[in-house]
């Protein structure tokens, strides 16, 4: 069951009317760090409501698209647009506008130590609303149980959890504004496979029941292969080529070939059943 959305009244502005715009088209990206150049050209679309793997190799640059698409890192070139809008174009409120619209689990869970895990998952609702402390609370407690964490896990701080219930943690502080898309940073990262299958499955669980288009860098190829409707591969500088992991597969790219068809991908499609809905 989705959890109730905030009441508009809440929200200091309504988000820009686009709801026939993809949630990211980037167009041309270009990004360098000095003479070194991670993008030159990179094209890439999320469509409504699609969970959108996002791979390459070490250094091809997956995070630095993410940091450019969330506006921690300018844009050397091209565009970014988001539910149609041109991100350089827009002003610092309608940048607050969209913001709200996407929620964010690094790596990390980025948490902040010093607060409780309903101190963090509040943290964006007292930021953006005019929500008394108590719905706040009330909303943030609703979050804590969505991602499948025990009640008693809102007043412990973020050093008193396991990997898994961190990386919970951050996903529930990530849906606080009732997001539409939800980005993903190597969610499964530093799991061991029983809790990284659990978490795969929350995410498939989530997407469809909110409707929400995830656009997550993985390195997984278990999560790849169980709840990716599309794979963007980042190679040469650029994404080479998109699709199911079925016609990836048959991509004559070299490092997609070694990446899919290699001893651990073969693995992976012996276990797994491609996401078909």
């Amino acid at each position: 069951m989705s959890p109730p959305a905030l009441p508009p009244a809440v929200v200091e502005e309504e988000a820009p009317s686009t709801a026939e715009a993809p949630p990211i088209r980037v167009t041309g990206l270009v990004s360098r760090f000095g003479e070194n150049v991670i993008h030159d050209g990179l094209d890439l679309t999320a469509e409504r409501g699609e969970v959108l793997g996002v791979v390459g190799g070490s250094g091809a640059g997956k995070s630095v698209l993410l940091n450019t698409i969330i506006g921690l890192k300018v844009p050397d070139g091209g565009s970014v647009k988001l539910f149609g809008q041109d991100m350089a174009d827009a002003s610092r409120r309608r940048w607050n506008v969209i913001e709200r619209r996407w929620g964010v689990l690094f790596q990390q869970g980025a948490l902040f130590s010093n607060l409780t895990v309903r101190e963090n998952v509040a943290a964006p609702l007292h930021e953006h609303t005019r929500l008394p402390k108590r719905e706040i609370d009330h909303l943030a407690d609703l979050k804590i149980a969505l991602v499948g964490l025990p009640a008693r896990a809102g007043n412990l701080k973020p050093a008193e959890l396991s990997g898994g219930m961190r990386k919970r943690a951050g996903l529930a502080r990530a849906l606080a504004m009732d997001p539409e898309l939800l980005f993903l940073d190597e969610p499964t990262a530093g799991l061991d496979p029983i809790s990284a299958a659990a978490f795969d499955t929350l995410i498939k669980d989530l997407s469809d029941s909110l409707d929400l288009t995830v656009f997550m860098i993985t390195h997984d190829l278990d999560t790849l292969y169980e709840i990716t409707d599309r794979i963007a591969v980042i190679a040469d500088k650029k994404v080479v080529a998109t699709g199911s992991v079925q016609e990836l597969e048959k991509n004559d790219h070299p490092w997609i070939q070694e990446y899919f068809m290699g001893p651990r991908g073969r693995a992976a499609a012996s276990q797994t059943t491609p996401r078909t809905d």
